[in-house]
This record gives structure tokens, C-alpha cells and sequence, in this order.
């Protein structure tokens, strides 16, 4: 008689849980060493799971890092240059291949891409940038609106599809992208008079003269000192500090969106510090210190909430056991200047804006507490989900798993990535570049300039 043979066990692809924001810089994590913030729940990722410290973007602007990270292909074959072009949601699309494979699939939050969601399932997206508070959303079947706080929300509506929204039987992916912490910087509810009692940490270089540098660093148009506005950034009353033009538009509309009772305690915690400044009728350098300390309170502010709800999902996959066999991803769309250079917003190949947040938990898989010190883009977000799950890289996708990386085997990886940004004239004016990085040198091509 035939000895009996042990009988394999089918496993179920892992479930993919792709949590992003827009705008959060690695200073602003307390798993990469941040001296102004604390971030717990970001931070359980890293520590149960790998923290990258050398992930990277193709192109620093939001539109663009999204079609990436979606398609698996540069800018330029993507179709998605710059914040203005649309998606062409008919190409191919690592949720659609997932879709296909037998995933089921859903786009929750922030999409900026123009155009209609395409591979999913479910969808419920914030239309264009989208409101922190009251937000509409656009649906297969029209655009409602929501009461609450948006990080909130997209995190309800993310738990929702988690608990009676999918089919149990079928892995999942889900993409929770969260608005937050993208300008205007409005805090929730739950934490607008954090930090009151605080003063943050200036970068050393608050006041930097852009010396020794391209004529592209001093030509933007995104510093705090000139550019940051008092009223749609800051928050200080229209009719005190001469806003016009759209910011005030917004700004006014931002505000009227509110309930009485989320206006009530807006006016509550800045009211006080608002007629305290107009009093102080400072300019100068003390000027910018002040914008920098509303600015990064703000900014701060919004970080708080995403922390908060990232526990929420975390505690509900721990809690209803789908934490076994669920892939954490938690990443930005690019990095942020919180003041170094003296700036606000992105674009940039420099380091501050170049880098993005890459924290990855797999229980089983990754080793808890590692670090990854490779050159990663999100150019690999693409084939790193497919592989993962088990289903064929289209050989037209210009990135490389890493998934090997996460499970703690040896990779034979590349020594260099490449940036391109083509977004001018534009918002912020920052001229066309491109250029290479490898783990100890940069080099950056102005090129309709020629200055490099």
C-alpha cells in the first residue's frame, strides 16, 4: 500500500491595502526620524514590517506620481506629463490586470487624475483636489456629498467596503488615498488646537539665499516669505491682509462649506492667535517665522488625522483577523518642503520633495523592523503588486518588483533612478529638469535653461 502523500494547502493571494497621501514628506514620520511630529500609527507599519529609506519619484507633482504608480511607465508613456493632461483611463493598469486575475478591487479618496476610475470594482473619489470639509464625491452614479471631516470619511467609506462591501471569497486590493496633507492645510476637528502651547523647530535653512545654485532656485515662486498667502494658506481674516483674486475665492468657499458648528470651532482656535498677530503688525524676518509656525501647525494638524485613521484600519484588520494575509502599503505621492529653502509644496529633484514615504507590512513575509536602503521609485508600485500577487509583469512596464526586497532575499539592483519634471510655466514657476541620482551623487539638467 502507497504511503499517503501530504496534501498541499491552497493558498489565497494576499489582499493588498494600498494607503496614500498627498504631500506627506518623510520629516513629518517619527519612523524616519522626525523631530517635529509623532506619528504611532504610521510608525506600527515600519516597525512591523520594512521602512524605505531611499524610495523615490519620477516626476515630483501629484497627477503624474498617480498615473505612475497606476501604469507602471514614465510620464512621457503614460500620458500624464503634467497636473493639467488628463488620464487616459483605457490603458492598461495594474488593478485592471488585478481585476482580471480574480481580484476584487476598489478606489476610495483622492484620484486627481480627470477621469473617470477604470479596474475597480467600487469607486468613490474626491473630484479634482477635493474639500477637507463636507467633501463631494464623484460615484458611478453621480456626486453626493458627505458631512465630516474628508480624512475621516475616506477612512469610513474605506472600513465599509472592508466589512459588507466585497465579496469574502475574492482577494482584495483596496487604494485608500486621502487628501490630506495637501494645501490649504485644514486641520479636523479633533485636532485644531494641537501644538497651541508649542513652538515647532525651524529648518536651518528657513532663510536660504539660494547662493551656488541654479537661477531655476531663486526664480519659483513657492516660498513662504512671498508666496504663502496670509488668508487661503494661514487662515488670517480676508479683510485684514488684502487677499484677492482666487485665493480669496477659494478661501471664502472653503470656509462656507463649513456647518455653524464646524465654523464655530474653527473660529475658536484661531480667532485669538488671528487678532494677536494683526496687533503684532510684524514684517521681516519675524513675519516669516510666524507664517512657518501657522503653516507647519497646520500642515502638522492634517498629519495627526491620517495617523489616526491609518489606526483605525489597522485596528480593524488586526481585529477581524485579515491582518494574516493583507499587504500593508503605506506611501505618498511625493515628498513636501515643510520650510527648508524656504519653501512650501514639491516638484523639485532636490531631496526634500524627491523622496517619498515607503512603508510596507507583511505579516509572515517581512521581517518586522527592517530597512531598505535601495534606490526604489514608484515606478516599481506596479509590477511589486502584480508579482505579489501572483500574476504576469507586462514586459511594456519600465519598473522592477521589489517584492523579493520585502521577503529578505538578495536582489541584483539598479545603481541609479531618473527624475523628470515638466510642469512650466506653471503654478510655482520651478523649470523643466531632469536628471540621475545614485546613493551618493546627483546630477540635474535645467535644460530649457541650460544651466546645470
Amino acid at each position: 500500500m502507497a504511503a499517503c502523500q501530504p496534501v498541499e494547502k491552497e493558498t489565497t493571494p494576499p489582499n493588498i491595502l494600498f494607503i496614500f497621501t498627498d504631500d506627506h514628506a518623510l520629516q513629518a514620520i517619527s519612523a524616519y526620524g522626525s523631530y517635529i511630529n509623532q506619528t504611532p500609527n504610521l510608525d506600527r507599519i515600519a516597525n512591523e514590517g520594512m521602512l524605505f529609506r531611499h524610495a523615490m519619484v519620477t516626476n515630483s507633482i501629484c497627477a503624474p506620481s498617480r498615473a505612475v504608480i497606476l501604469t507602471g511607465k514614465h510620464s512621457h508613456l503614460n500620458g500624464v506629463l503634467d497636473n493639467a493632461l488628463p488620464f487616459d483611463s483605457t490603458q492598461q493598469t495594474f488593478p485592471k490586470l488585478l481585476q482580471a486575475a480574480g481580484y476584487q478591487t476598489a478606489m476610495i479618496g483622492k484620484w486627481h487624475l480627470k477621469s473617470q476610475p477604470t479596474g475597480f470594482d467600487y469607486w468613490r473619489v474626491l473630484p479634482g483636489q477635493g474639500h477637507y470639509y463636507n467633501p463631494h464625491f464623484r460615484t458611478p452614479d453621480g456626486r453626493e456629498q458627505i458631512e465630516g471631516y474628508v480624512t475621516n470619511i475616506i477612512t469610513d467609506l474605506s472600513l465599509d467596503w472592508l466589512k459588507s462591501g466585497r465579496d469574502p471569497e475574492k482577494p482584495f486590493l483596496l487604494m485608500s488615498q486621502h487628501k490630506a496633507p495637501h494645501r490649504e492645510w485644514s486641520p479636523g476637528p479633533d485636532h485644531l488646537d494641537m501644538y497651541d502651547d508649542v513652538e515647532i523647530p525651524e529648518p536651518a535653512t528657513l532663510f536660504d539665499d539660494y547662493a551656488n545654485r541654479s537661477s531655476a532656485a531663486s526664480q519659483q515662486e513657492m516660498t513662504i516669505k512671498d508666496h504663502m498667502d496670509l488668508f487661503y494658506d494661514l487662515r488670517v481674516e480676508a479683510d485684514s491682509v488684502n487677499s484677492s483674486g482666487w485665493l480669496k475665492r477659494a478661501g471664502i468657499a472653503n470656509y462656507n462649506r463649513m456647518t455653524e458648528a464646524q465654523q464655530a470651532a474653527w473660529d475658536a482656535a484661531f480667532k485669538t492667535e488671528n487678532e494677536a498677530f494683526k496687533e503684532a503688525n510684524l514684517s521681516g524676518y519675524e513675519l516669516v517665522k510666524w507664517k512657518y509656525q501657522r503653516y507647519i501647525k497646520n500642515y502638522l494638524r492634517c498629519i495627526a488625522s491620517v495617523d489616526d485613521n491609518v489606526g483605525r484600519i489597522l485596528d480593524y484588520l488586526d481585529e477581524s483577523g485579515l491582518a494574516d494575509n493583507t499587504i500593508v502599503i503605506y506611501s505618498s505621492d511625493q515628498g513636501f518642503y515643510l520650510g527648508e529653502h524656504g519653501w512650501y509644496d514639491k516638484r523639485w529633484m532636490y531631496e526634500e520633495s524627491l523622496h517619498m514615504p515607503l512603508m510596507v507590512r507583511w505579516p509572515g513575509q517581512i521581517q518586522a523592523g527592517s530597512v531598505n536602503e535601495e534606490l526604489v521609485q514608484n515606478l516599481e508600485f506596479a509590477e511589486t503588486f502584480l508579482d505579489i500577487a501572483g500574476v504576469d509583469i507586462p514586459a511594456d512596464m519600465q519598473g522592477n518588483s521589489f517584492k523579493s526586497m520585502l521577503t529578505g532575499d538578495e536582489v541584483d539592483w539598479r545603481d541609479a533612478i531618473y527624475f523628470h519634471y515638466h510642469e512650466f510655466p506653471a503654478v510655482h514657476m520651478v523649470n523643466k529638469h531632469y536628471g540621475v541620482r545614485t546613493k551618493t551623487h546627483k546630477l540635474i539638467y535645467f535644460y530649457e535653461l541650460d544651466e546645470w
